[in-house]
């Protein structure tokens, strides 16, 4: 029903619009040896085809297979699947879930949607990507953008972050996109959602960058990505624990450095569907241990 590509390129790349995205997921900063994540989110876009025929009955499966967060994105239903802001808050809490954050369109009535995510208590909107950016210049654009909207979040009692894909960890003229938009950005009103299967997807190492940066990270992707899969595939998520990702070292030395919501993402489903991804990725992290 949705196809990404196709999502970020009518929401806009830098000239011609930016998207939020915001994540779901909250956990204290220190882990005992072996602790268990207790409250682990989705991204709905890994069932956006589900929720998009039956929104109410898709988010029910979800709260039943575990997840206790969950992070939206604006499909053709607006954030809030076809409800008020209100609405949907009130059937989050019958289900027992928290809508934490959503991905939007920044560059359309982004005040208003801010306005209606503090109201019913989320804590964050983000913007999910840049369309690839070609210059470092795009970049620093693109923090102004971001500064811009973290007042605008600030005035509304949430927080504006950016979910990274792998073309800000990829270097141009010797210096790297992610470091521009990090180095230009406010921290008290602008954070990072790492996308963990993009920062390694690109050769990077997400545990370095955690260290470099503590206390911006505080929003987190756990996608896993297929064993020996070609560093130019693009496609090729798995579910959680069938793939090469190594969360437990990276989740517990980002639970020391700021991290506090843990997001699942999968968008790609060899031989399931959907649905079935995300109860097995439920499954996991429900026996996940750092």
């Amino acid at each position: 029903m949705y196809n990404r590509r196709n999502f970020l390129k009518a929401t806009g790349t830098l000239a011609s619009g930016l998207i939020i995205s915001r994540s779901a997921f909250s956990m204290g900063e220190n882990f005992a040896p072996n602790a268990s994540i207790k409250k682990f989110g989705l991204q709905l876009w890994s069932v956006r085809d589900d929720l998009g025929k039956d929104p109410k009955g898709t988010l029910k499966q979800l709260a039943g297979y575990g997840y206790k967060q969950i992070e939206g994105f604006e499909g053709k239903q607006g954030l809030f699947w076809g409800m008020t802001n209100k609405e949907f808050k009130k059937y989050m809490d019958e289900l027992g879930l928290s809508f934490i954050s959503s991905h939007c369109d920044i560059n359309k009535d982004f005040e208003t949607k801010a306005a209606q995510a503090g109201e019913i208590g989320m804590k964050y909107l983000i913007c999910p990507s840049l369309g690839a950016p070609k210059t470092l210049d795009d970049f620093k654009k693109a923090a102004e953008k971001f500064n811009a909207c973290g007042d605008i979040c600030k005035k509304n009692g949430l927080r504006f972050a950016y979910h990274n894909h792998g073309y800000s960890f990829t270097a141009i003229d010797g210096q790297m996109p992610q470091d521009i938009m990090m180095q230009g950005t406010n921290k008290d009103t602008v954070d990072f959602e790492m996308d963990i299967y993009w920062v390694v997807t690109a050769g990077a190492d997400p545990i370095a960058w955690l260290n470099k940066y503590p206390g911006r990270f505080k929003l987190c992707h756990v996608k896993d990505r297929k064993k020996d899969a070609d560093p130019k595939e693009h496609d090729a998520s798995v579910d959680l624990g069938s793939g090469s990702i190594d969360f437990k070292k990276i989740l517990k030395a980002g639970s020391t450095k700021g991290l506090e919501y843990y997001i699942v993402e999968q968008e790609h489903w060899d031989n399931s569907t959907p649905l079935k991804s995300a109860e097995a990725d439920a499954a996991y992290m429900k026996k996940f241990k750092m």
